[in-house]
């Protein structure tokens, strides 16, 4: 669930983020891209582990916490394919025509990277249930009475002299995981990709 929670909100924002500032350009895009550069300096892992430390553990503030840091490619990704787009004739036709911005970034812009979307949320979702298992692995994350990869890799890590099956089976399941994502996301890019047409 946090995987799902965490990309879903993450891929929204990127979007937003991504499409206003390539299609804006100049000093707003300039002004839009050195907060994405700032947030890119901040130590992930610490700042996740301050946020989650000071605000709690409950379910909605790891997906937000994990949200925060994880919105940022894809607005990159959104920014360049958005700056390749707003030159199109389309594009320019609708602003000869008086449509407003807000109406082009979303009935124009956004449709048309939607093949990127849906590559680039496929590789996402791994690195998010990734990062939850590492936060919950260190105590920081998703706690019981719910559980988490990395909860079951914990409690496996403890006892793993005398049982060590209780360590392999979430570790193994949780590489299987993160393989199908990668793999479903390598499909979906060879099937979206015009190129290979």
């Amino acid at each position: 669930m946090v995987g799902f929670l965490a990309t879903l909100s993450s891929v929204t924002l990127g979007i937003v983020w991504g499409a206003t500032a390539g299609f804006m350009g100049g000093k707003v895009d300039a002004f839009m891209m050195r907060i994405v550069d700032m947030m890119y300096a901040v130590p992930y892992l610490l700042i996740a582990i301050l946020m989650v430390t000071i605000l709690g553990r409950e379910f909605y503030l790891v997906v937000i916490t994990i949200t925060v840091f994880s919105w940022m490619d894809m607005a990159r990704v959104v920014r360049g394919q958005t700056l390749s787009l707003r030159s199109k004739e389309f594009i320019e036709a609708a602003r000869a025509l008086g449509v407003p911005t807000r109406r082009i970034i979303f009935q124009h812009i956004v449709p048309n990277l939607l093949g990127v979307v849906v590559i680039y949320t496929t590789v996402t979702v791994p690195g998010v249930i990734l990062t939850e298992s590492v936060l919950s692995f260190l105590g920081l994350g998703i706690q019981e009475p719910m559980t988490s990869w990395g909860v079951l890799i914990h409690d496996g890590a403890s006892v793993m002299e005398v049982s060590v099956w209780m360590l392999l089976f979430p570790a193994g399941l949780l590489s299987l995981t993160l393989y199908c994502f990668n793999y479903i996301g390598d499909g979906m890019r060879d099937a979206l990709d015009p190129k290979d047409r």
